[in-house]
């Protein structure tokens, strides 16, 4: 069998680092973006040798065709097998008091990451009719109160996924999104420093109006960190899109995920409001 080559982002920790590692263990030829040079010695001391660690910030543009140089000089006319677009951030808070910098923040890493890496890995990709797989959220299907700009990022990654999918129809290339719910990763540790910066950072008047959901954000932070699926419960979902001969457009991981995908698809909204305001309540 010919060498699979995929590039992975976002893999330091949690979903990309066990992304990474799975599918070394299966053979891969693994090139996994890390944003610091210890956190790439880390997930190499993991792996085997075919793991490549490689620095990748996905908004610089210039590293991200610097890397794409360097998987064409490895994967020559094999190309690309397949690009997972991990890497992101969470940020949340009030949207009159959130400053427009960080909602900038948040899209560019989320949202216009994920295009240019998408637009670099596409020569390869051709080559080898290789696949884009997406870690979405169920976020991206339901919002919640003091999360607009992460909900709104993986929105936006679900409309994009399916104008690329109907983009690349034909050619060989899949397109999928994996929706996970809570995973336990180290996203939750900083959910909570982000909840201290916003007692911080927020004018007085912002917790007169707010101080009951930003209770129950961090009730919901713990609730979900002690919840969440492990991290290669993901991974095993990026496999199936990988490996199946048909894949599905999206993958749900976590059953808080499958039921937030029903819930959205038969609630109206004014309900599924309700339910969420009495889910998060302090």
């Amino acid at each position: 069998m010919a060498d699979r080559y995929v590039v992975v982002t976002g893999a330091s920790t949690g979903i990309g680092r066990a992304t990474a590692l799975r599918l070394d263990r299966e053979g891969w030829r693994v090139f996994a973006g890390v944003r610091k040079p210890s956190d790439g010695e880390a997930v190499a001391k993991a792996a085997s040798g075919r793991l490549t660690p490689v620095e990748l910030d996905v908004t610089d543009e210039a590293q991200i065709a610097r890397v794409f140089e360097q998987v064409a000089d490895s994967a020559g006319t094999e190309g690309l097998a397949a690009v997972i677009n991990n890497a992101g951030v969470g940020m949340g808070g009030p949207v009159e008091y959130l400053p427009l910098a960080r909602w900038r923040t948040q899209f560019e890493i989320n949202v216009f990451g994920q295009v240019a890496v998408t637009k670099a890995a596409m020569p390869l990709l051709r080559l080898a009719r290789g696949r884009i797989v997406f870690i979405g959220s169920n976020s991206g299907r339901i919002a919640t109160p003091l999360m607009a700009p992460y909900s709104s990022s993986k929105f936006a990654v679900e409309g994009l996924a399916d104008a690329l999918r109907m983009e690349l129809h034909g050619t060989g290339i899949e397109v999928v999104v994996i929706e996970p719910g809570a995973v336990k990763t180290d996203i939750w540790e900083k959910g909570r420093t982000q909840v201290e910066e916003l007692e911080r950072e927020l004018p007085p008047e912002a917790f007169d109006r707010y101080r009951t959901m930003i209770d129950a954000i961090r009730k919901g932070i713990e609730m979900q960190d002690k919840g969440g699926v492990p991290a290669e419960k993901v991974a095993d979902a990026v496999m199936a899109a990988l490996t199946s001969k048909h894949p599905r457009s999206r993958y749900q991981v976590g059953m808080d995920a499958k039921v937030s995908v029903a819930l959205s698809r038969v609630m109206p909204h004014r309900a599924m409001d309700a339910v969420l305001r009495r889910v998060m309540r302090p």
